[in-house]
């Protein structure tokens, strides 16, 4: 199990939801720095995947690491087996989070990043559920990270998909239009998760089930 996080959880250890049953899981992430980019980030996980020869791999893309995820299942399409989206951004073909999201994050983003040395997004505010150790761990990201669309190379994306609800919602909620997408498609299984946006830090067994779940079902 391969695991993107969003944007600001920064560094690489195993999840606090991995499990054995599970098999290895890793989450990957780049450092804050001006350059990066979605790109970046995409290339990060081709490059875990590629280098420790992970295949057959359920990959998790954790809010904005929904687009990053996207494009990693795009160029790895011979190694990943189920692409899971956990309260997370589903893009379309040359659609960046900016364009996925309220008009309004986007302003947003934009003034903030102005505040920032001109490249600078501070991490979003977190459930107060959330750990101390992590986050300490949140970092700020570039703004391009969220300005670069998605360019996807082999056309729509057909392996088994799966998004999670997290029903703990933010005021704002920008994931319910992709949750609610994906509910009345049958191509995709839904699921909903009595938890905060990260449930992977603040509700790991439960969502162990849901990922033990999801991993078990005939592809």
């Amino acid at each position: 199990m391969v695991v993107e996080e969003d944007a600001s959880a920064n560094g690489r250890r195993r999840p606090s939801f991995g499990h054995s049953d599970l098999h290895r899981s890793w989450r990957a992430g780049a450092p804050s720095s001006p350059s990066n980019d979605l790109e970046t980030h995409i290339q990060d996980i081709l490059a875990v995947i590629k280098y420790e020869d992970l295949r057959d791999i359920v990959l998790v893309g954790h809010s904005y690491g929904g687009i990053v995820a996207t494009g990693v299942a795009d160029r790895a399409r011979d190694r990943i087996t189920r692409l899971v989206y956990l309260d997370a951004f589903v893009p379309t073909d040359g659609q960046s989070l900016m364009d996925a999201g309220p008009p309004m994050a986007r302003q947003r983003m934009k003034e903030l990043a102005k505040a920032g040395d001109g490249w600078r997004v501070p991490s979003n505010p977190i459930p107060p559920d959330t750990s101390d150790a992590d986050v300490k761990r949140r970092l700020p990201q570039s703004i391009k990270c969220f300005e670069q669309p998605l360019k996807m190379h082999g056309g729509e994306l057909s392996l088994p998909r799966s998004y999670i609800y997290l029903t703990r919602v933010a005021p704002s909620d920008p994931f319910r239009p992709f949750a609610e997408r994906a509910k009345s498609d049958r191509n995709w299984r839904y699921y909903e998760l009595d938890a905060s946006h990260s449930a992977h830090i603040t509700a790991p067994a439960a969502l162990t089930q849901v990922l033990q779940t999801i991993a078990s079902q005939p592809t």
